[in-house]
């Protein structure tokens, strides 16, 4: 049987590692740490934002995707033909504006507060 080899995925560039926590300096109650080696943003044990590679993704509401991709949102695959339905990458143009970002990384917030907490 041949061996199944983990996927390898792409560092952040540290510019966008050093936006995300600018960023999340603005939300002491979201914990951070990482996910999947990315640095990613908690409450109540549920992931609410992070980056992976490039990208900056968002968890929505079910709701909230379809509206969200028609405004430019990216679908999140971290792997090929493997989507997170429940987030969406955050345009670029979007990650680099104050307000913008601060309103995405708060929708996400709010949907992981409203979360059951994990244990």
């Amino acid at each position: 049987m041949a061996e199944r080899k983990m996927p390898t995925f792409d560092k952040s560039p540290p510019e966008l590692v050093d936006r995300f926590a600018a960023v999340m300096d603005g939300f002491p109650e979201a914990e951070r740490r990482k996910m999947f080696g990315y640095p990613a943003a908690f409450v109540g044990g549920n992931m609410a934002t992070g980056l992976f590679a490039d990208q900056w993704v968002v968890r929505l509401p079910d709701d909230e995707i379809g509206p969200a991709r028609a405004r430019g949102a990216g679908a999140f695959e971290p792997m090929p033909g493997k989507p997170m339905k429940a987030f969406v990458v955050i345009p670029a143009g979007d990650v680099a504006d104050d307000a913008a970002v601060t309103a995405w990384v708060e929708r996400g917030l709010a949907l992981a507060r409203s979360m059951p907490p994990k244990k």
